[in-house]
């Protein structure tokens, strides 16, 4: 009877622990680690999502740098592409069978 009573007395706290007006990260020892950034004093606003960042100087890869990926990936493509044919027009082994 002593254990049916301290149930309901403990989840009555805990529903009525939801209705209140202050929650738990608040509270000063519970909730926020040390190292984590202050709450804004504004509570409803908006993040910047249409700030944009300031335009570079200069192209984030070089030209010379730019052409030479660009050749790479041309050259791999080439690569799969005659693999893939040449899978394609050799019989079928007897492993995959």
């Amino acid at each position: 009877m002593r254990a049916l009573a301290l149930g309901a007395l403990l989840m009555s706290a805990f529903a009525l622990g939801g209705c209140s007006s202050t929650s738990i990260a608040d509270l000063p020892m519970v909730g926020t680690p040390a190292d984590a950034p202050a709450r804004p004093k504004e509570a409803g606003g908006y993040l910047p999502v249409h700030d944009l960042p300031p335009d570079r100087d200069e192209e984030a890869i070089p030209p010379a740098q730019r052409a030479k990926i660009e050749a790479e990936l041309i050259a791999a493509r080439e690569r799969q592409a005659s693999a893939a044919s040449a899978n394609a027009a050799s019989p079928a082994s007897p492993a995959t069978k």
